[in-house]
């Protein structure tokens, strides 16, 4: 039976819903926070409120929201609490909506939160082509004078550029830390926005400026296609790099942390990011590039095509 809004809590009928790189590790068994099997996963989702509990103000039956789901997401009519849905604008429709959430929020907090850009930075991006990747190009074009670095296949590099990239850097034909010493006459970047993991986060840390700051936010290097593989959960493990704050401190760089889905203790910080995102939607500075939408019926098919590195942009299953 569909669920029923408790107090403080809407009702959302869903019209789309994210599919993001937590979700196939999770399937896959990779994904720590992810419930007892069998569970529905999925972050966020595009929809219309179609019930409200006692006391909801915020929201009424017809509202077009996106809406922030702790898994769930992928089904066709989610309950969250009312602080977890937002507005969404006239022009947005509801793949862009399902679209927005997970990689806007966790790009705008990386960039504005925890590493605070400025004018002036230069920033690398890995898996630029990605959702998050993306969203952290259209939202460095806020800031003018900022230098954008992205690796990607060469295939995507042509995408990377038209949402901003300056320097699109193909990892399979070249070595990324010799292209940013090369591309920075030695200087490195201020700012690198790392979901690949492992020894790539010992790479990164290499390459950054004084005061530089490598932010972790994915470990898609356990990825090793449909199925985990023991022997490269392995060498990921063995290969962690090994810091310490004195490292930090002797070196005058660090690194951060960001994991979206350990911040709901956090709901009223990401709502007012949530907000801001959606201003700038309406302001044309933002657009997600949903590349592919796949009914319920085909998600298997789905989670290949972005294990498989398909994408460029944002995927969505409708139902």
């Amino acid at each position: 039976p569909d669920p029923e809004p408790k107090a403080g809590e809407v009702r959302v009928r869903v019209h789309a819903a994210g599919l993001n790189f937590a979700e196939v590790m999770a399937r896959q068994g990779l994904y720590p926070d992810a419930p007892k099997m069998p569970f529905i996963p999925g972050y966020e989702a595009g929809g219309v409120v179609d019930a409200v509990g006692e006391g909801v103000t915020s929201a009424k039956v017809g509202d077009r929201v996106a809406a922030l789901t702790r898994f769930g997401g992928h089904s066709d009519c989610v309950v969250v609490p009312e602080n977890q849905i937002f507005g969404m604008p006239a022009s947005m429709t509801f793949e862009q909506a399902a679209a927005l959430p997970v990689n806007y929020l966790t790009a705008y907090h990386m960039l504005f939160q925890v590493a605070r850009i400025k004018p002036g930075d230069h920033v690398l991006i890995h898996m630029a082509a990605g959702g998050v990747g993306t969203a952290v190009l259209q939202l460095c074009k806020t800031v003018p004078d900022i230098t954008t670095y992205g690796t990607a296949s060469a295939g995507k590099h042509d995408y990377v550029r038209s949402h901003g990239c300056d320097h699109a850097i193909d990892y399979r034909t070249n070595d990324y830390v010799e292209e940013i010493k090369k591309l920075t006459d030695g200087r490195g970047v201020n700012l690198i926005m790392d979901a690949l993991g492992g020894r790539d986060w010992k790479k990164g840390y290499s390459i950054l400026r004084s005061s530089g700051q490598l932010i972790a936010f994915g470990w898609a290097n356990m990825n090793s296609g449909e199925k985990r593989n023991l022997g490269r959960i392995l060498k990921e493990l063995t290969g962690l790099p090994l810091f310490s704050p004195r490292n930090f401190m002797d070196d005058n760089r660090g690194m951060s942390g960001v994991n979206l889905g350990h911040l709901w203790h956090e709901v009223d910080m990401l709502a007012d990011q949530a907000r801001a995102l959606m201003v700038l939607f309406e302001q044309g500075k933002i657009m997600p590039h949903v590349d592919k939408v796949f009914p319920f019926a085909e998600a298997a098919e789905a989670h290949r095509y972005l294990e498989q590195g398909k994408n460029v942009g944002k995927v969505v299953l409708v139902p």
